[in-house]
């Protein structure tokens, strides 16, 4: 598994701050699998590092982006080397 794993990077920019963008962040995170943490940028942004399979990722993404409140208008990402961990916090 763990020559399966990414790390990658997010900037999320929209409507993702004051409406429960972190705390669904961990919720899917932890039913998912993947490891990382997620938070509140001063610019308006929500920063996040999420690591697990490209799939996962990218499921994680996409159910970020159908919870309600959330408008996801811009995703800035970049891969960046995995780390040892477990589990997905609120920073």
């Amino acid at each position: 598994m763990r020559e399966n794993l990414i790390r990658k990077h997010y900037w999320f920019s929209g409507r993702v701050q004051g409406v429960g963008f972190r705390y669904r962040a961990c919720y899917i995170a932890s039913s998912l699998g993947v490891t990382g943490w997620v938070r509140n940028n001063w610019d308006e942004r929500v920063e996040m590092e999420a690591q697990g399979s490209r799939e996962l990722l990218a499921q994680m993404v996409e159910m970020l982006g159908r919870q309600r409140f959330i408008e996801i208008e811009g995703i800035e990402e970049r891969v960046i080397p995995v780390e040892v961990e477990s589990g997905f916090y609120s920073r």
